[in-house]
C-alpha cells in the first residue's frame, strides 16, 4: 500500500468519533440492617442509570450505561447474605451493548431510593440503593415485644469489611464505689408507673467510618462495642430500658437519628463518639450539649462542624424530605431541654473524670444536628481521642469499653435520682 495512502487513512480514522472507554467500578459495598439495606457501587465518574421494579416475584432492575464488568461488580453477588433482611440476591451480566444489568431478587415488598452521591473524603462518585420496607415497623410496639429480661443487644448485622466488633460481656457488673448514688428504686412512683427508655447511638456507621486511628482502629466500630455495653448494664436496671438508634454496621442520617429517638419515646439521648485531632498528643473524656447561641470555644465549634458533616460521607438522599424531622428541627423552642441536657452532661462527665483524662473540665456546647431534639436532654460523648495511640489503645479493650459503659449508665443514674423524669403518655408521637 503507498505510503501516502496510509497516512490518509490514518488521518480519516482519527478523524472518526472515539468510542468512550467503559467505566471501571472500583468498589461495590452491601450494608444490611432491620431499618433498610444499602448497596453502594463506587467509581472514578459518575455512573448513568435506570431503574425499575418487576412483580411476582419481587425485584428491583438496574441499568448501568457504559460500564465495564470487573470482579468489583462481580463481588457484588457475593456480599448479599442470607440474614439480609430485604434482598434475597443480586445478578450481574452484560444485557446489551453497552449496558450492564443488576437484577436484585427481594424477600419482601420495598421502596427503593436511588440516588448519586458527588466525590466526598476518601469516596469517589457513588451510586447509592437504599432498599426500605414498604411497611415500616412500628418502634414502640417492637420493643414492647422484647421480653424485659433480654439483656443482649440484637444481632448486628454482617460487616462486609469483615472488622470484628466486641461483643457485650453477657454479665456485666457496675463496680461499687462509695460515692455512687444506690440503684434506683423500682418502687419509686415514676418508675412504677412506667419504663425509662435511654436512647442509646453508636456514632457513625456503614459507609461513615469516622475517626481512624493510626493502629486501624474505626471510630464506628469503637462506638457501637460501647454502645451496646450501656445498653446491656441499663437493661439490668430497674425500670430502665434501652434502645440502639444504631445495632449494627450501617449509615443512619444525623436527623433519622433524632426521629428514632422520638419515635421510641425516648427520655434520654446519648450518642457516643471517639474523638480524633491532628495532634497524636490530644487526650482526654468531653461531654456536649447542644447550644442556641453559638459554641463554647473554638474547639467546640470545630468538632460540631466535623460531626455535622457525617451526612455528606454516609451519603444522605436530598431529594427526600422528611416532614417529621422537619417539624421537629423547627420546633427548637427547648430551653428547659437543654437545661436538662447540661443537668445530664455535667453527671456523666464526673463519671468519665474517674476512669479517664477529662479534656476540658466543664461540659460544652455548639450546634450538633444529632442533640437537636427539642423534647428529650441530649448529649454527645466524645469517649477518648482515637488518635491518641494510648487511648486508642484502651478505646479497643473490652474491659476498657466496659469501664466507659459503667460510667456513662453511672452518670444517667445520677441524673434520674436528682431529676425525676416527668410523665410521657404511651406512643406520644405516633401522630407525627
Amino acid at each position: 500500500m503507498p505510503r501516502a495512502l496510509v497516512k490518509i487513512l490514518c488521518l480519516f480514522a482519527l478523524c472518526l468519533p472515539q468510542a468512550e472507554a467503559a467505566i471501571s467500578v472500583s468498589a461495590a459495598r452491601v450494608w444490611p440492617a432491620q431499618d433498610y439495606t444499602r448497596l453502594t457501587i463506587e467509581s472514578p465518574q459518575a455512573l448513568r442509570h435506570n431503574m425499575f421494579s418487576v412483580k411476582n416475584p419481587e425485584r428491583l432492575v438496574i441499568d448501568l450505561e457504559d460500564v465495564d464488568v470487573n470482579d468489583a461488580l462481580n463481588n457484588l453477588t457475593k456480599l448479599v447474605g442470607s440474614d439480609d433482611p430485604y434482598i434475597k440476591s443480586v445478578r450481574v451480566g452484560r444485557f446489551k451493548p453497552g449496558v450492564v444489568r443488576l437484577v436484585l431478587d427481594l424477600k419482601t415488598e420495598a421502596k427503593p431510593q436511588l440516588f448519586d452521591l458527588k466525590p466526598v473524603g476518601e469516596y469517589g462518585y457513588r451510586l447509592v440503593l437504599d432498599v426500605f420496607p414498604a411497611r415500616l415497623p412500628d418502634p414502640l410496639m417492637a420493643l414492647l415485644d422484647k421480653p424485659a429480661s433480654s439483656v443482649s443487644a440484637a444481632s448486628a448485622p454482617a460487616d462486609t469489611e469483615s472488622v470484628k466488633v466486641s461483643s457485650v460481656k453477657t454479665e456485666p457488673t457496675i463496680e461499687a464505689e462509695p460515692e455512687k448514688p444506690p440503684r434506683i428504686n423500682p418502687s419509686t412512683p415514676e418508675l412504677r408507673n412506667r419504663t425509662l427508655i435511654i436512647a442509646i447511638d453508636a456514632g457513625h456507621g456503614g459507609e461513615d467510618p469516622g475517626a481512624r486511628g493510626r493502629q486501624g482502629s474505626r471510630e464506628k466500630h469503637v462506638t457501637l462495642a460501647i454502645a451496646k455495653k450501656v445498653k446491656a448494664l441499663i437493661d439490668e436496671t430497674a425500670g430502665m430500658r434501652g434502645v440502639l438508634i444504631r445495632d449494627g454496621d450501617y449509615f443512619i442520617p444525623l436527623g433519622g437519628r433524632v426521629s428514632k429517638a422520638r419515635k421510641h419515646n425516648a427520655d434520654l439521648f446519648v450518642s457516643i463518639h471517639a474523638d480524633a485531632f491532628i495532634k497524636p498528643n490530644a487526650r482526654g473524656s468531653s461531654v456536649f450539649a447542644l447550644s442556641e447561641h453559638g459554641a463554647t470555644s473554638t474547639a467546640a465549634r470545630w468538632l460540631a462542624k466535623k460531626e455535622n458533616e457525617a451526612d455528606l460521607i454516609g451519603g444522605v438522599n436530598i431529594a427526600v424530605k422528611d416532614p417529621y424531622l422537619a417539624r421537629t428541627l423547627l420546633d427548637l423552642s427547648q430551653t428547659a431541654t437543654i437545661n436538662d441536657s447540661m443537668k445530664l452532661a455535667k453527671h456523666v462527665l464526673k463519671e468519665l473524670g474517674d476512669i479517664n483524662d477529662l479534656h476540658r473540665g466543664h461540659v460544652e456546647q455548639a450546634g450538633f444536628a444529632v442533640l437537636k431534639s427539642p423534647d428529650i436532654p441530649s448529649i454527645l460523648i466524645e469517649t477518648a481521642f482515637i488518635s491518641n495511640p494510648d487511648e486508642e489503645r484502651r478505646l479497643t479493650d473490652e474491659d476498657y469499653q466496659m469501664k466507659m459503659a459503667n460510667a456513662i449508665v453511672g452518670g444517667i443514674k445520677r441524673y434520674f435520682s436528682q431529676n425525676p423524669a416527668l410523665s410521657k403518655p404511651k406512643f406520644a408521637t405516633r401522630d407525627f
